[in-house]
């Protein structure tokens, strides 16, 4: 690697690291997202309990050394539930994002690559679609696919492809028209080597900075179906499920839906605040101040 590609690598790392001290949101995000990284990670070096062992004398418990955020129905640790369910909620995340983005990407670099007919014709689809409510739209697919967890993962993700195919178009629609570009194309370059190796990564920031977003977002849209039942179903460690069956205890035993519904929005939160200071870093507009 030569020197010159070194020195510019290192003001970028540096600008970077700087602008994340200078946001102490973003500082808080990436903490976030580092402790539900760990606890994805190595759940069984963090729970007390079995997730799943049914314990009946000490059904419904306080909060307590024994058991830090209490117990369920059966007499479940609800704290090792919720340290358990961090797999499933925010894997669902991951995945949502995983799929949508890399669809919507390869949709919308090829619509802006190809242009004409085929390129209306795909917005109008993603038109159609981002016209009905992505709430209201989840839960029909979620509903006619059947309830489980992979079902509304799916569901999910088929609803957030028409952000990342219009996000990419738009880029794709800007960077067509530059010179190496052209120059790609008038050499015999295929559609598949300039979305490859052109329109590809130059849209990465943008995406980024969507799919870091739309975490939280997924996290959040997951977790509403399995508290409606769509998602997520017993005896599945879920934190979305776990707020929905708590609900029935909610005046007596709020601890049940307390904690995990906590966890929800700590998860969203982080992803959230990381989002928005990676957008503000990634901002050309912020990079020039």
């Amino acid at each position: 690697m030569s020197e010159a590609r070194i020195g510019r690598r290192r003001p970028a790392r540096s600008y970077f690291w700087w602008r994340v001290r200078q946001s102490p949101l973003m500082i808080v995000g990436l903490a976030i997202i580092a402790a539900i990284v760990i606890i994805v990670a190595v759940p069984q070096l963090l729970a007390t309990h079995d997730p799943n062992a049914v314990d009946i004398r000490m059904r419904l418990a306080a909060p307590g050394w024994t058991h830090f955020f209490g117990t369920d129905e059966v007499g479940r640790d609800i704290y090792s539930r919720v340290i358990h369910g961090a797999r499933q909620s925010v894997g669902v995340g991951f995945f949502i994002v995983l799929i949508a983005g890399t669809s919507g990407v390869l949709i919308g670099a090829f619509s802006g690559i190809v242009g004409g007919r085929t390129d209306t014709a795909i917005m109008r689809i993603m038109d159609v679609v981002l016209s009905v409510p992505s709430l209201v739209l989840t839960i029909a697919l979620a509903a006619a696919l059947g309830p489980s967890l992979f079902n509304a993962m799916l569901a999910i993700a088929l609803v957030r492809i028409p952000f990342y195919v219009r996000l990419t178009r738009g880029q794709t629609l800007s960077l067509r028209e530059i010179g190496y570009v052209q120059a790609a194309r008038s050499f015999g370059a295929s559609r598949w080597h300039l979305i490859r190796w052109h329109v590809g990564p130059n849209t990465l920031s943008p995406i980024i900075v969507q799919a870091t977003l739309d975490l939280g977002a997924a996290i959040l849209m997951a977790s509403a179906l399995s508290f409606i039942g769509l998602g997520a179903q017993q005896p599945t460690a879920e934190w979305g499920a776990m707020v929905a069956t708590g609900r029935t205890y909610i005046f007596d035993q709020w601890w049940y839906s307390a904690f995990p519904g906590f966890a929800i929005l700590v998860a969203a939160s982080g992803f959230n605040l990381f989002g928005d200071g990676l957008r503000d870093i990634l901002d050309p507009k912020e990079r020039g101040r």
